[in-house]
Order: structure tokens, then sequence, then C-alpha cells
């Protein structure tokens, strides 16, 4: 706990055991707890299910939901507010709804203005530091979940612009982490910042690091991505490389490559120490799971994998590419896309909108199917599309 105008907790308010039972009954599952115990296997009828080895609420989420609820049972007579969605995932978000959490990115939340009374609680991927100062300001209680591997980030973002080295952050750009992120390179007088979200991104920059280019036409593509003020010309001569923590990691080795490639192609590989500097940023959580996954398709053949979590979660996302390249993949927020034996709900890898397909679950026949879960999807939720999943194969083999 600290304090400037405001009261901040961000060690929890020693309430866990007062919220442990309602978390537990939220988001456990016995269920998953058997299938872990079962070698990460499920087997019911013609159907098995094979459960990626690391899935589903990382620390920094649990943690994030576990502060959420406390500040609740500490606040309860006080407007709590959450900046925005805790975590990327609308079940949970819809709970903390229901306890009579606010959402100051939704609608209306009465007549009454913020004010110090009031409590707010910061997400697992930060608020941005213009959001920070204006709470401070006006002296609301806050509770910061933002996650340790976010703070490091940010940690090496303000860094370079004490260096006065550029941050290049591999991310998207309209996401809350990004822009938190890219607020911090900001701190600083002369901080600056680029976000590039993708290769085509990636190469288009270094590409004027190596030859210049059409000035004007580089202000243009990335006028919604870069601090105010960037001049490509002055600001690419001295860069650092960071990335959103839930990106897809062989991505953002590949983004740090290229830079320092293009650097050194630009001023010699001897001027790097100088020009160039990059921290592998991704989270360690968003790591495992990608890895988990790998190692999933590699060792046992699937039929097809389920990856369950919200349609905006980033590293929710990335997991269904990597699937996507391998096995037919859907990606579905919840179980509820399930909808029959032959019809599922579900976001295409690299899509932008919920699709429906026919004919995916093999029929009259065994069928093995593969799963995970992104850092923001609980338990249950895992647990309820396994159950589903039985259902829609029957109870027995042919």
């Amino acid at each position: 706990m600290s304090s400037s105008s405001s009261l901040v907790f961000r060690k929890g308010l020693d309430l866990k055991a007062a919220v442990a039972a309602e978390l537990n009954s939220n988001y456990y599952s016995d269920l998953v707890q058997q299938i872990k115990a079962d070698d990460f296997q499920y087997r019911s009828g013609r159907l098995t299910v094979h459960l990626a080895r690391e899935f589903g609420f990382c620390y920094g989420v649990d943690r994030a939901v576990d502060y959420a609820y406390q500040t609740r049972e500490r606040f309860p007579d006080r407007r709590v507010f959450l900046t925005g969605e805790i975590i990327h995932n609308p079940h949970v978000n819809d709970r903390l709804r229901g306890k009579g959490i606010q959402f100051l990115t939704e609608a209306p939340h009465g007549s009454e203005p913020l004010g110090p009374d009031d409590v707010v609680v910061l997400p697992a991927f930060g608020v941005t530091t213009a959001e920070m100062q204006r709470f401070t300001d006006i002296g609301c209680v806050m509770v910061d979940t933002t996650c340790g591997s976010v703070l490091n980030v940010w940690k090496n973002v303000k860094r370079y612009a004490q260096d006065g080295l550029t941050s290049i952050i591999h991310g998207k750009v309209w996401h809350e982490e990004t822009q938190a992120t890219a607020s911090q390179a900001l701190t600083f007088p002369d901080g600056r910042f680029l976000v590039v979200l993708n290769l085509d991104e990636t190469n288009e920059v270094c590409n004027y690091i190596r030859r210049g280019g059409d000035r004007d036409r580089f202000l243009a593509r990335f006028r919604d991505a870069m601090s105010p003020g960037f001049d490509p010309d002055r600001d690419l001569g001295h860069i650092g490389l960071a990335n959103q923590t839930t990106m897809l990691m062989s991505e953002s080795l590949e983004v740090q490559e290229l830079f320092r490639q293009a650097v050194a192609d630009r001023y010699g590989a001897d001027e790097l120490p100088s020009r160039f500097r990059a921290f592998d940023t991704i989270c360690s959580a968003t790591q495992d799971r990608q890895d988990a996954v790998v190692a999933l398709l590699k060792e046992t053949p699937v039929d097809l994998m389920i990856v369950i979590g919200g349609y905006n979660s980033s590293n929710t996302c990335n997991l269904a590419r990597i699937c996507a390249e391998k096995v037919p993949t859907f990606h579905i927020a919840d179980p509820e896309c399930l909808e029959s034996a032959d019809a599922i709900r579900y976001r295409p890898a690299g899509g932008k909108a919920e699709a429906t397909a026919t004919g995916w679950l093999p029929p009259g026949r065994p069928v093995s199917v593969g799963l995970t879960a992104g850092a923001s999807t609980p338990d249950n939720l895992v647990g309820t599309t396994v159950k589903r999943l039985a259902e829609l194969c029957g109870p027995t083999a042919p």
C-alpha cells in the first residue's frame, strides 16, 4: 500500500481467506482436477480429450480476480469501478458486474462523477499514466492488479526513454496493455514509441531504417501507433525492443531479429551496442501455454483442437493460431458455442468475426480432441466444455 493523494493497494486487501470460498464456487472444477490426475486425459465412450499441460488462469489473472473480489468485500457500501474489463473473459467480467462492480467504459454510472469516496480497480494489463494521474488527482482509492510481467516491460520501456532510445513495441495498438506500455515512454520529456503489429509492419519500418523513404507515407501508415511528434528520420536511429506480453513468442523473436539486422545493415555491427537493445518480455505463463500446445500436437494425434477464451484475448488468439497451423481448430468463447454435434460457433484463427461451422465433430467413430484455454479462462469453463463434448459424442462407443 502506498499513497500520493490517493490510497493505493497493490498487495491485496488482507481478505484472501474471506473470498476464497466464493472464488472456488465460481471458477473451480472437480472434473478438471480429475483430468489432471489422469495424466491430462479424459475418456467417455468414443471421445478422448487430451488437455494441454499448461492452460487457463495464470498467476497474474488469478491474482487480479482475487483482488477484485477482495475489493468488493472490503468496500461493501462504496461505489466500486473497473476501468474496463479486468481480464479478457466475458464470463469473469459478467460475474463482477453481478457483484455490483461498474465498468467505466460502459453505460453511464449515475449522475455523480468519480470522487474520493469511490474505489477504482486497475486491470491486470494496467492503465496508461494519464489514467493513473486522473484517478490520483481525484483522490480515489485504487486497487492496482497490474501483472508483474507487464510491470517488467514498463521498466524496460522507461529505461529506453531515459537512455534516449525509441521503444519499438510489438503489440496491438488498440489493446489496453500496449496503450499502457506506450504511455510509459512518455514519462520522460524526449520519450518516443512506435507500435508494430506484425511482420508486414516490421518489414516496412526496417526498410525505412535501412534506406529511408517516403516520410509522409510512413507517418500516415503509423499515425495511430506512434508518439506525438514522431520523426522516423530522427527517431529510428536508436531503438529498444519490447512487446505486449501476450503476443506469439516466435513472432516477437522474429520482430526483434529483423530490427537488429536492419540497424546493423544501416550503421554496421559495431554500432549495435549503442543503437539497439532488446529484452525478452513475453510473460512466462503465455510462453508455457504456447509451449504446451506445441508439445501436445507433436506428441498426440488429434482430430481437432478446441481453444477456449475470450475473442479479444490476445494470448488465446495466439494459441488458436499455433493450433490452426497443424489441425482443424475452433476458438470458442464459452461452452455454449458447442451448439450440437453438427454445429459449432467459433472465431477462425486470424479472423475478426464469429462464424458457424457444420460437420465439425467426426461422426460414428472414436474421436480425439485436443483442448486448451487462454490465461484468462477459468477451470469451470474448461470442465463444462469437456462435459458438453462428452454429451455430443454420445455415451458409448459404436
